[in-house]
């Protein structure tokens, strides 16, 4: 297998891009358009994903980062799409312990605070039989102001205690398109798709544009998977499609750990309006988050916190820790997401469905709604619809979806060896195996280690100082001033693998000032 696209594997795949006839093109390079593009490929069917900015730039890495069984919508009653979520859990779980992290979670029972000790806890109870296992159990009072010292709550009684899992949403993304080109799969980022082209009345390819020098290709392709989120409506209007989605904003407030230390995940309904907020320890800081409203904004747009979200995120922080007393000074870095939820027709965002829907509208199948957890079985309903237009068949897989990790370096501790894993998965021995210790140390401030960075724009197609410090690594939400204050070090070790002379290196950190200013620290 050729390296996860350096600059002269993206030229390469660019040249043959016209000269082959594609089983499938791939549109969207989230975790939907991953999931697509790995299941296809492991059928040996010859594909190819674009994506028109950068690998997981949307929804998938500005989510919640929580690989969950979404307890909240058996409140709703949509029992599907948590057993779904619940098994998809399990799985990931199982296959990728290394990138999928048990959270243990407590929710603080308080008089007077609906939803009620005994209610929740049958919810509970149904979600643990879902994943066939016991992890829900009460604490007294005494024991909840132990797991989480300075939870104060008004009426506090004591906690319901369950599990879930976390990740970090943008490495998932990674693992699974690595897979993907493992088994054959072209993947190229800053790739935006301009027109489907139709053959009576069918799609039988699609023109698209190079985003770096706009340079633009035909493509002859027997389906097209639309994975594109919040921007799927915009190719369904060629095929006759109406518009279906529902765009939502999620927003998120980062904090250093030493100002909320919480090693215990608290999940809670805010005391405005009781819709679910949590906190909890995520690479070294505490992430809280979530909003959820009606994002009005034009997408190309990059989504922002808005002053009315962070102060809804401060007010049930500081409800649970009165005494912490988190203030906008506290908090290091900020991000939001734009949801790509499927319009039910339901008044209240909170309430709206999260199953995802896939349709076939002439040889163009969009992949919609849904939720991280529930990406495979979410790409092999769009493929099983692609099959018949493919002409070849589709079988639903149940095998693994990572390869094994293999030994690495007995030398290296533990925590190194874990972390490597799960960025890496299989490819982690290959990549790592020339490891200095000075690389193997962690940037100040947070369990990334300076290796990943010199990796990331060796072998992942790292073509902007964003890709690199908000994809790759996380050190743009992590660090104070999106982690400018390490620019000399990252310049020094990542230099000599770039094909950037001193002005664009300029332009570059220019470009990322602009950025982290205007949509990753507090407005």
């Amino acid at each position: 297998m050729g390296q996860l696209d350096p600059a002269t594997n993206r030229a390469g795949a660019l040249a043959q891009l016209e000269a082959r006839s594609w089983d499938l093109v791939v549109i969207g390079g989230g975790i939907s358009g991953a999931g697509v593009a790995q299941q296809a490929a492991r059928q040996g069917w010859t594909v190819l994903l674009i994506e028109q900015r950068d690998f997981a730039w949307g929804t998938s890495s500005r989510s919640s980062k929580l690989v969950h069984g979404g307890l909240r919508y058996l409140k709703e009653g949509d029992v599907k799409t948590t057993w779904h979520s619940v098994r998809e859990r399990e799985r990931l779980l199982r296959e990728a312990p290394e990138l999928i992290a048990p959270q243990s979670f407590l929710f603080a029972n308080c008089a007077g605070r609906k939803p009620g000790r005994w209610l929740f806890q049958l919810g509970l109870v149904i979600y643990d039989l879902m994943a066939r296992q016991r992890s829900q159990r009460w604490a007294d009072l005494a024991t909840t102001r132990t797991l989480v010292p300075g939870l104060a709550p008004p009426g506090l009684r004591g906690a319901l205690l369950f599990q879930d899992a976390k990740t970090d949403d943008a490495r998932l993304v990674w693992r699974v398109l690595s897979e993907a080109r493992r088994d054959g799969a072209t993947v190229l980022n800053y790739l935006t798709a301009l027109e489907l082209q139709l053959d009576a009345g069918r799609v039988s390819g699609l023109s698209v544009q190079d985003v770096t020098n706009g340079r633009q290709y035909r493509l002859r392709a027997k389906a097209v998977v639309n994975a594109s989120g919040a921007w799927a409506d915009r190719l369904r209007g060629a095929v006759g499609g109406k518009p279906m989605l529902r765009p939502l904003r999620g927003s998120h407030l980062v904090v250093p750990f030493w100002r909320l230390p919480v090693a215990q995940a608290v999940s809670l309904m805010h005391p405005r309006d009781g819709r679910p907020v949590f906190l909890y320890p995520w690479e070294g800081a505490t992430l809280i988050g979530t909003t959820d409203l009606d994002h009005q904004q034009e997408l190309d747009l990059e989504a922002s916190i808005t002053p009315a979200e962070v102060a809804y995120l401060l007010e049930a922080v500081n409800d649970q820790f009165p005494a912490i007393l988190l203030k906008v000074l506290d908090i290091s870095a900020c991000y939001a997401g734009v949801r790509p939820v499927v319009d039910d027709g339901t008044g209240s965002a909170s309430k709206a469905a999260r199953d995802h829907v896939v349709l076939d509208e002439s040889g163009l199948v969009t992949l919609a709604g849904g939720k991280l957890t529930t990406f495979r079985l979410m790409a092999q309903d769009a493929l099983a619809l692609a099959a018949k237009h493919v002409g070849k068949p589709f079988v639903r897989d149940n095998g693994a979806l990572f390869s094994p990790v293999g030994e690495l370096n007995p030398r290296w501790s533990p925590a190194q060896r874990h972390r490597l894993a799960a960025r890496y998965g299989y490819r982690a021995g290959e990549l790592c195996a020339g490891a200095t210790d000075a690389q193997l140390q962690t940037i100040p401030g947070t369990d990334t280690l300076w290796l990943e960075l010199v990796l990331a724009v060796r072998y992942e197609a790292v073509l902007h100082l964003d890709d690199l410090l908000l994809r790759r690594t996380r050190l743009g939400i992590l660090l104070p001033r999106g982690g400018l204050d390490h620019l000399a070090r990252i310049r020094t070790d990542c230099e000599p693998y770039l094909d950037w002379d001193a002005a664009q290196w300029e332009a570059e950190v220019r470009r990322y000032r602009a950025l982290i200013a205007a949509h990753y620290q507090t407005p």
